[in-house]
């Protein structure tokens, strides 16, 4: 037998899915997260679910695992002192930065500047330069290397950059620093700028150099130690990690490299919704991942979901490719309170998390939080996590209560406008990545999924317009999927910078060929072959003079056959005037070439229900009251287990499941797909 193993350690829960890759049979498992030390959870959570399947560890081939760790420790501060190394007259790289003041009109009187990731007093200049082309100027002095890093002696840093003009294109320099360094500094970590980013533009290089310093030794301690207690468990299979972009990394290089696992987390659910896309045939979709803390959004434009060449983490924002996910403070355990100067309701960004949690899990919690309100309104059962997992309904009232008497407005008036702020803010995010973009939200649908996703999404998508709404097979779990079925992928790119008068149909194959050569080496160390593998190309390419550049597709043949710049001309061309609506008649420069090789991903068969005759009675608990839409209302709660294909269920409902539990609103009906996905759209 061989397995496969998804684990998605969120802040509030960590979701398991466990598959057998020969008969497609899943597992599916929820164990409260362990934020002082989330290996915990997922070491525990593995015991449980191969006693649930009755296996061993060993058994599991491959494990998948989707981590914050890199992102809570940007976010909280929490991440190394780091050293910076620079060529001699660019002390101040960091600290004179960019000139862009994000906000509108006059922003620059209020925002405060974030501290640079090195400080001025933990960065050092080194002897020698390389030049543009490449050439070494002048040399490197050892000696005065070695006195400049023997000044960080007294700073205790933690990790060391070295980021030196040019660098990128020769890092010849950059390896002799290194060595020195490693003499000096025995057992700190060392991030090279052109092994991090082989590109040019040298402030964003050394910010995200330094970023992976940043991350490197909380990451390292984290995987080495998550790696050590799999193999106690006897667990001999390849461990991956998720990355930003949606692909998979074995956990040695992830170690190396963790600024790419910057957003790694929210990448899950993005690869996950891929996969029910598959089944729904549906391709232009909003997802909408609601957690315990956050609620993570993208969009999926025909099967590809938009890809950026930057992952942003609060204020830091590093040259790593990611997905377009953007995130908001609107979870199950966001809290609510009245402040006493305005009086009015506020929901979040602050988060009763995993612990205490939302005062209705029994587990010390005393805020009242979105979860709260959803049990006063009926959206939720006693019971969560197939009975394991009971709530106080007396509790949830008691602290929802406290937020009426300040608003002076009854319990369910306070508990409904707590989850109305709640859907706003997602609301909110989803625009960003869909209005603010030029895509009219009317034309995807809208899958929510996450531990509370599916009790958001009806509201949300009816705030949107965006129908279907589409709750998938066992949501609260489905981060865990995308991270069990996504695919091995790794990139590399190099700046070209030639005016296309300047190079040749020649010059570009070989470089695209040598690039390949690299990609495809580093899945084959990955365990994937060659014949296994999936090659693609890409180009940044601007109009001489301009700041930025747009990406476009590349197909090695075209360079191979002596079209590809003619092509790579008409199409540049074409896309910019869509993007933009002119051109300009001016040379065209390619500033960067990139080579992507994708591995192929686990298939993971969906078992079709049996056919029922459109009544869900079959699935139907009991009767049920929850208060909607200003007003009390008869509903029902159906166990979605017991759905069989073609059920119609009319709203007002709750469908409840191990995982999670989805709400179908009034003047709505959900029909249950051949699959089990339940596909909901306003009544005729």
């Amino acid at each position: 037998m061989s397995f496969r193993l998804g684990v998605d350690v969120g802040g509030t829960f960590t979701d398991l899915l466990l598959i057998n890759e020969i008969s497609g049979q899943t597992w599916r498992d929820k164990v409260p997260s362990t934020p002082q030390d989330p290996s915990i959870a997922v070491i525990s959570g593995t015991i449980g679910i191969c006693e649930q399947a009755n296996i061993k560890p060993s058994e599991i081939q491959q494990f998948l695992h989707g981590t914050t760790v890199a992102t809570n420790a940007v976010l909280e501060g929490k991440g190394a002192k780091v050293g910076l190394v620079v060529t001699e007259g660019y002390r101040q790289t960091l600290q004179v930065a960019r000139s862009f003041v994000p906000g509108g009109l006059a922003a620059w009187i209020t925002w405060p500047k974030p501290e640079p990731l090195a400080a001025l007093e933990c960065t050092v200049e080194v002897s020698g330069r390389i030049a543009a082309n490449g050439t070494i100027v002048s040399p490197v002095d050892e000696e005065q290397v070695r006195k400049s890093l023997l000044q960080l002696k007294p700073q205790n840093i933690e990790a060391i950059t070295v980021c030196l003009m040019n660098s990128y294109i020769n890092g010849e320099q950059e390896k002799q620093i290194e060595e020195i360094a490693h003499e000096l500094f025995p057992g700190i970590p060392v991030s090279l700028s052109h092994e991090v980013l082989p590109e040019m533009q040298e402030y964003e290089r050394a910010l995200t150099a330094v970023a992976n310093s940043l991350v490197r030794p909380v990451m390292a301690t984290y995987i080495a130690n998550l790696r050590s207690k799999l193999r106690e468990l006897g667990m001999v299979g390849r461990i991956n990690l998720l990355r930003s972009d949606g692909g998979l990394v074995g956990s040695e290089k992830a170690e190396i490299k963790p600024v790419n696992l910057l957003m790694s987390g929210p990448a899950g659910g993005v690869t996950g919704a891929l996969w029910v896309a598959e089944h729904t045939q549906t391709k232009n979709i909003l997802t909408l991942d609601v957690g315990g803390t956050s609620t993570d959004v993208a969009l999926i434009e025909d099967g590809e979901p938009l890809l950026r060449r930057e992952t942003t983490v609060g204020h830091l924002t590093v040259r790593a490719s990611s997905l377009d996910v953007k995130t908001v403070g609107a979870g199950g355990g966001s809290i609510a309170h009245v402040p006493e100067l305005t009086g009015a309701l506020r929901v979040g960004p602050e988060s009763a998390g995993a612990v205490p949690g939302p005062v209705a899990y029994s587990k010390g919690g005393e805020l009242p939080t979105v979860t709260d309100a959803h049990v006063v309104l009926g959206n939720l059962p006693e019971s969560l996590l197939g009975g394991t997992f009971h709530l106080d309904r007396k509790a949830a009232r008691a602290a929802i209560q406290k937020i009426a008497d300040a608003l002076g407005v009854s319990i369910e008036q306070a508990a409904q406008g707590i989850i109305d702020i709640a859907n706003e803010n997602m609301y909110g995010a989803l625009r960003l990545v869909s209005v603010q973009q030029g895509y009219d939200p009317r034309e995807f649908a809208l899958m929510g999924f996450g531990g509370a996703g599916s009790l958001h999404s009806n509201a949300v998508g009816q705030l949107m317009g965006s129908y279907p709404v589409i709750i998938p097979v066992s949501p609260g779990v489905l981060c865990a999927a995308g991270d069990a079925t996504t695919q091995m992928r790794y990139e590399h790119a190099r700046s070209f910078n030639r005016d296309i008068s300047q190079t040749s149909d020649e010059e570009v194959a070989k470089w695209l060929h040598d690039m390949e050569e690299v990609v495809t080496k580093e899945l084959e160390e990955e365990g994937v072959p060659r014949d296994k593998q999936i090659t693609q190309f890409e180009a940044g390419v601007r109009y001489k003079g301009q700041g930025f550049e747009v990406d476009m597709a590349l197909k090695i043949e075209d360079f191979r056959s002596g079209t590809g710049i003619d092509s790579l001309k008409f199409a540049f061309n074409d896309e910019h005037k869509r993007l933009f609506t002119f051109n300009l008649d001016v040379e065209q420069e390619i500033v960067n070439l990139r080579a992507v090789a994708i591995g192929q991903g686990a298939k993971m068969p969906s078992a079709k229900l049996s056919g029922g005759d459109g009544d869900p009675v079959q699935a139907k608990l009991r009767d049920h009251t929850m208060w909607v839409q200003g007003q009390e209302w008869p509903a029902s709660i159906y166990a979605r287990a017991a759905l069989e294909a073609g059920d119609q269920i009319p709203g007002p409902c709750v469908i409840t499941e191990m995982d999670s539990t989805a709400v179908i609103l009034p003047d709505h009906v959900g029909v249950v797909d051949a699959y089990g996905n339940i596909i909901i759209n306003p009544k005729v």
